[in-house]
């Protein structure tokens, strides 16, 4: 008789057994208080069986997320390329040759405008990313306006601009936005072999400033980097011991654009991919856990996989930023497929 504590056949198992499957009981089940997971526990976690894992993320999921709804956020560039950072995952840096060109901010009318087909669409968060390193007083003054515009609108406002200082977060918050993202990218010991133009500190810096103006944050990272797993491990735990965690954790496979320092980095293996969302949501169980950029790679099967793992918002629409995304109808197809339904809360307008 097949041990029920086990998922896996023995080899010599015949095809006519019947294998049942339940959770193997773990001593390391039992969740740490909120801040104070270590990088050991959540490498414990990323090594367990797959099943094992799912498991538990599922439980946490559906103890904290009983709807099971899905968020569905549209990200608009509202200023693109020439930034003067070198992330070597970023086809908008001045310093590498991808094509994108510099643009100038976008009107308050052209935003709106997409704003609006976003909201028509389904999205009920609408993020605006401009690609500076850190904005000038005057740039902020210009965001105030787009931010003004698209909560009157009755969405939900995020936008990522770089890095703030704490009178630039205050204005933002005034003007009505809601959400500021701000990735940590990875571990802190492999940050700077992504990004030299920059401190792990300056990320750090910023996210004080934007959660001490009252603003909530959206902070994630990138998988595929090249990183090591102890590096995913260790991204996760900074994410998890901010206090208090991200209200928002968009997780990245990287995009491999042709000209980035990063674009012959070994894709990331797609079960891997699942594994960090399932211990995002166990770690951060009250945060959206979001599936960003590198959707289009992953395909049906795996996003669903990530959904089961504990996912519940999405970036939805043809592109982020300048990378491509699955489109309206496929999200919409994927997502009826799976008895999923998006978000429909609206925030008031004003």
């Amino acid at each position: 008789m097949t041990d029920c504590n086990t998922a896996r056949l023995h080899p010599d198992a015949s095809a006519s057994q019947t294998v049942q499957w339940h959770p193997r009981p773990d001593s390391r089940l039992a969740e740490p208080q909120e801040g104070s997971w270590s990088i050991e526990a959540i490498q414990a976690l990323l090594d367990k069986p797959f099943m094992d894992l799912m498991f538990q993320a599922q439980s946490v999921h559906r103890a904290h997320w009983p709807a099971g709804d899905i968020e569905l956020a549209t990200l608009l560039s509202v200023k693109t390329g020439g930034c003067p950072e070198n992330c070597g995952y970023c086809p908008q840096s001045a310093e590498f040759d991808t094509g994108v060109k510099a643009e100038k901010l976008m009107s308050v009318q052209e935003v709106t405008r997409a704003a609006q087909a976003a909201k028509d669409a389904g999205a009920t968060r609408f993020c605006m990313g401009a690609a500076w390193r850190a904005p000038k007083d005057r740039d902020i003054e210009k965001m105030n306006a787009l931010i003004g515009a698209v909560k009157g609108l009755g969405m939900q406002t995020c936008a990522t601009l770089g890095m703030l200082q704490p009178h630039q977060a205050q204005s933002l918050r005034e003007a009505g936005l809601d959400y500021y993202n701000h990735n940590l990218d990875t571990a802190p010991e492999y940050y700077q072999d992504v990004v030299s133009t920059r401190q792990y500190q300056d990320r750090l810096d910023t996210l004080k400033a934007v959660r001490n103006a009252g603003i909530s944050v959206c902070c994630g990272g990138i998988i595929g980097m090249g990183e090591a797993p102890v590096h995913r491990a260790g991204l996760i735990a900074q994410l998890a011991n901010l206090n208090p965690y991200p209200e928002s954790v968009p997780i990245n496979s990287l995009v491999r654009v042709p000209g980035t320092p990063l674009a012959d980095s070994e894709p990331v293996d797609p079960l891997d991919f699942v594994r960090v969302i399932a211990v995002a949501r166990i770690t951060m169980p009250k945060a959206r856990v979001r599936l960003s950029a590198g959707r289009q790679q992953l395909g049906d099967a795996v996003q669903a996989l990530c959904f089961m793992a504990g996912a519940n918002s999405i970036f939805y629409g043809d592109k982020l930023l300048v990378t491509g995304n699955p489109d309206v109808q496929a999200d919409t197809a994927l997502l009826r497929k799976l008895g999923l339904s998006g978000t429909r809360t609206e925030v008031a307008a004003g």
